[in-house]
């Protein structure tokens, strides 16, 4: 442990939350000048504004990347407005169509994917930071993500709490869209590789966590969840949807995440 980290551990939670608010927002406050001038971020901004509250009173389907997509079918998307997340587009040619956008905040993810980012049909949402991998295109859009100062935020043209999940980012982003209702699809919220959250592994072979067993295959980086920081994210989402008359519910079959109102998949379509 770091002489710093010793010192917060040493402080009562009140006092040491404080310091961590007070640095977290110095940080922020350094960032602020490049994420709000930069010709980059300025041309995002400019697209995020454009997309606000274009879909008020609509409902549209984000879609994790869970083993139980393979009990679900997604043909009955055809025609949703739909937020695939991370590595989905992997799926595009089986589905024979994509989602309506795609959106990514992991820098593991963006690092490796960059290629493939870069040039998907669609538009395309990842992180400010992701710019040291993936430059400018023309269905790329940056969004100011960060991991301080815990928040749920309407505005994604502005700052975005990951919360742990991009699935958290999600929700965010279809807040700003104007979007009342939003299904989430294929967020198992469970894992089978364990560890220390956050801790950054390495793939010894097929993935057990994701619909695809070459999702996260041999020789993929990524990080393993932090479930109970995503879990204060989604109530975080959940009340600030209940608060403006709007909805997020949980149709992904046999998901084990208990935040939001469960439905039946099916259901959606009749």
């Amino acid at each position: 442990m770091t002489d710093r980290g010793k010192l917060l551990n040493s402080i009562p939670a009140p006092a040491a939350n404080a310091m961590r608010n007070v640095r977290d927002t110095v940080k922020l406050a350094a960032a602020w000048p490049q994420v709000t001038f930069h010709p980059w971020r300025r041309e995002s901004i400019r697209r995020l504004n454009a997309l606000r509250n274009t879909h008020p009173g609509e409902r549209c389907f984000i879609i994790g990347n869970g083993p139980s997509l393979n009990h679900t079918d997604l043909s009955k998307l055809r025609g949703e407005f739909t937020i695939g997340m991370n590595r989905f587009y992997t799926a595009f040619a089986d589905l024979g169509f994509t989602t309506s956008i795609l959106l990514t905040v992991n820098d593991l993810v963006i690092e490796q994917c960059a290629a493939d980012l870069r040039v998907l049909p669609i538009p395309t949402f990842v992180s400010w930071r992701g710019r040291k991998w993936i430059k400018p295109a023309a269905n790329l859009c940056y969004l100011y993500t960060s991991y301080d100062l815990p928040r749920f935020s309407g505005n994604a043209a502005g700052r975005l709490w990951e919360g742990a999940t991009v699935t958290f980012v999600a929700m965010q982003l279809a807040y700003h869209m104007g979007f009342k209702e939003v299904v989430l699809i294929g967020v198992d919220h469970s894992f089978a590789t364990q560890g220390k959250p956050n801790t950054t592994v390495t793939s010894q072979g097929d993935d057990p966590n994701h619909f695809n067993p070459g999702y996260f295959g041999k020789g993929f980086r990524w990080q393993l969840p932090d479930l109970e920081t995503s879990e204060i994210a989604y109530t975080m989402a959940r009340e600030a949807y209940r608060r403006e008359g709007r909805e997020i519910i949980d149709a992904t079959v046999g998901g084990k995440l208990t935040v939001f109102p469960k439905v039946d998949y099916e259901s959606l379509f009749k």
